[in-house]
């Protein structure tokens, strides 16, 4: 028995990269939303700044890559919308100009770059996020 709830693990942690919260079709509308608002600040492959680790004179850092090679994987799918939505840093607020929908559009935009192992970390500490909230 316990042979097979090991395998049904396995299969279950393997199969998580191809079990996205998104499907390729919502990823894809996010793309021309990343390009017009995004883009120019985090780069077109969602790359940041080069110095997006050097403090600025402002005490604040550039915008950091979105690619999964940052901390953007490191916060719960709402705080990244809240991140969108209202600003942090010198991000700023885009709740006037993009819906909570196109946000998460930008999110699996962004989430389709990450590789699969950081995406399965991504996934259980979201997971574990929103099961505190609750």
């Amino acid at each position: 028995m316990l042979k097979h709830a090991w395998v049904l693990g396995l299969l279950l942690f393997s199969s998580l990269a191809e079990a996205r919260w998104y499907q390729p079709e919502h990823a894809e509308a996010g793309r021309p939303l990343y390009e017009k608002h995004c883009a120019t600040c985090h780069g077109a492959q969602a790359e940041g700044a080069k110095n997006w680790t050097e403090r600025q004179s402002d005490g604040r850092f550039p915008p950091p890559p979105l690619n999964g090679s940052a901390h953007t994987w490191h916060h719960p799918l709402p705080n990244l919308v809240g991140t969108i939505q209202y600003g942090q840093g010198n991000m700023p607020a885009w709740q006037e100009t993009l819906s909570i929908p196109e946000s998460l559009a930008i999110i699996a935009w962004l989430q389709h770059y990450w590789p699969d192992d950081i995406y399965e970390a991504w996934y259980r500490m979201n997971a574990r996020a929103m099961q505190q909230r609750h």
